[in-house]
């Protein structure tokens, strides 16, 4: 391809241009004056026959004279005026050039790239483990314990978000997480709790500038068949009008998540069904190991499947 940047370079194939200069054309050569004879003026000569009157000389005419002034402009006129052209379009052509690959690819007309909605998230990496513990699905791990800080196993907030001030990615009560269960079934929710021994709970929110409303909790159960257990009870009950999240009054499954595909994780999402209230709610349970992961979303005019979809692998890919 060719680079306008650059000046283009000679080629052995271009001619060099001469300066020579054309012929002049035959109207243009002299003729000798006519010669004007009057009685008594000529010098005499006594071969010389008796004077007469010359023929006048006809004058050429107009048009053959100003075609003979524009053939004598000389050659170097006319490359001067080609030269001047391409090195005008060349420059022009440079400068577009130029100009292109100094903008972003959103700023040239017909090469944008349009967002598709997801969110702009840090830079991800999974935390240090203590010395000699083994990651959750690793050998020597039967248990599938996360031994990782709960705390650190948190999606972090996208940019533009406005944090939940009560949920900063620290430590919170059992009473954090019931406030997105129905109020209806906070109580079974926390007897369930208590025969199931759970350890902690860890919690981060956030709401973007659409409106959309984020809370992610991590539960720790203290064995992995704890955290089956609840994750089993909660989503059998979803379909049943059970176990729904406040303001929910019916539910169906969320297919938007269903190419998040991370090995040894069980992933279950679900959107609220009609009739919708003003905000609609989507939410998944991702267990992995002794930890399920409450992922909760709510916007009013209806949530978006693209950040929904983005929110809840990031958050398995962290967890698995």
């Amino acid at each position: 391809m060719t680079d306008l940047t650059k000046p283009r370079p000679a080629s052995p194939a271009d001619p060099e241009p001469t300066h020579e200069t054309p012929a002049r054309p035959e109207a243009e050569a002299e003729s000798p004056a006519p010669a004007e004879v009057e009685a008594g003026t000529g010098p005499e000569s006594p071969a010389d026959p008796e004077p007469t009157a010359a023929a006048p000389v006809e004058a050429p005419p107009v048009e053959a004279v100003a075609a003979a002034r524009k053939s004598r402009r000389p050659l170097w006129w006319g490359i001067a005026r080609w030269t001047a052209a391409v090195l005008v379009c060349g420059g022009v052509g440079a400068g577009t050039a130029l100009g292109i690959t100094g903008m972003e690819r959103s700023e040239v007309p017909g090469l944008s790239t349009l967002s598709d909605g997801r969110w702009t998230y840090p830079e991800l990496s999974l935390p240090a483990l203590p010395e000699g513990s083994p990651r959750p699905f690793t050998d020597g791990n039967d248990g599938e314990v996360h031994h990782a800080d709960l705390r650190r196993l948190l999606l972090p907030a996208p940019a533009g978000a406005t944090v939940d001030p009560k949920l900063r990615g620290g430590w919170t009560g059992l009473d954090s997480y019931l406030e997105v269960v129905a109020e209806k079934d906070r109580a079974a929710v926390r007897e369930h709790m208590a025969d199931s021994t759970l350890r902690h709970v860890a919690a981060r929110g956030w709401t973007m500038p659409d409106g959309t409303a984020t809370r992610i909790h991590l539960l720790r159960f203290s064995s992995v068949a704890y955290a089956e257990a609840y994750r089993d009870e909660s989503a059998g009950k979803v379909l049943s009008g059970e176990r729904l999240p406040p303001g929910v009054e019916a539910a169906k499954v969320d297919t938007s998540t269903q190419d998040v595909k991370v090995p040894n994780l069980s992933l279950y999402s679900y959107r609220e069904g009609e009739p919708a209230g003003p905000e609609e709610t989507r939410w998944s349970f991702i267990q992995a190991g002794d930890t399920l992961a409450v992922i909760t979303q709510t916007r009013k005019g209806g949530i978006l499947a693209v950040p929904f979809q983005q929110t809840v692998a990031l958050q398995a890919q962290l967890l698995g």
